[in-house]
């Protein structure tokens, strides 16, 4: 039986996700409207390299979308989180960064 070795790379996804994602006032909206919205039952948010989908009201799971040499769509990692805390770290991000912050 042969071996292969495989090297494993830890990936912190909810700051790779805030970093590309929410950069604008425009983008943190539309974001964080998707997110919070109870008249969206499920669906997908397509931003600039990842994709939120929301399961249902209360989880989502959040994935780079990547395209392979050949044209593929790669997705090489992906995590979920809860509602509360995926709007708590948008929210935090976007102060960070010095946007309008919405009440939701």
């Amino acid at each position: 039986m042969q071996f292969v070795e495989r090297k494993i790379v830890v990936v912190d996804v909810t700051r790779s996700f805030l970093e590309s994602e929410i950069f604008s006032q425009d983008l943190y909206e539309d974001i964080i409207r998707f997110v919070a919205s109870l008249h969206i039952r499920n669906g997908e948010f397509e931003g600039n390299r990842f994709i939120i989908k929301k399961m249902d009201h209360l989880n989502f799971m959040i994935f780079p979308e990547d395209e392979t040499d050949d044209g593929r769509r790669e997705i090489s990692y992906a995590m979920s989180i809860f509602g509360h805390d995926l709007l708590e770290q948008i929210q935090l991000h976007a102060k960070k960064m010095g946007l309008s912050l919405l009440q939701v």
